[in-house]
């Protein structure tokens, strides 16, 4: 436990160093936003940053739901009377529902958080 500590404290005193070296060594050189744009890094904002981010992830877990959906909608054809594939395609179908309306309601919730933060209304 002490160890982690120390480990813990270690990093953090280094990644300070390296942020207060990287400022001081900024503000000598003269560099600015507009200068780091050209090495292909973004001008966004972190907050559209990240809401893109969780967008995407949430479209790839939206894409995730409804092909398992349909992979259990096969196995329960294919069960063909046979009460373990059956309940396991059932299973499978309830997961994936659940996956829908967790992605669904995530983006809800992020639309939602980054109308709040725009101070828009719909």
């Amino acid at each position: 436990m002490k160890n982690t500590k120390k480990v813990l404290f270690l990093s953090l005193v280094i990644l300070g160093g390296m942020f207060f070296v990287g400022q001081a060594q900024a503000a000598s050189t003269g560099w600015n936003i507009d200068s780091l744009t050209s090495y292909g890094l973004s001008s966004a904002s972190i907050k559209d940053i990240l809401v893109n981010i969780l967008n995407w992830i949430l479209g790839i877990l939206g894409i995730a739901g409804v092909i398992g959906f349909a992979i259990s909608g096969f196995m329960y054809l294919l069960a063909a009377g046979n009460e373990t594939m059956t309940g396991n395609a059932k299973k499978a179908m309830t997961a994936s529902i659940l996956g829908v309306v967790v992605g669904l309601s995530g983006l809800v919730i992020i639309q939602a958080v980054d109308m709040a933060l725009n101070a828009t209304t719909f």
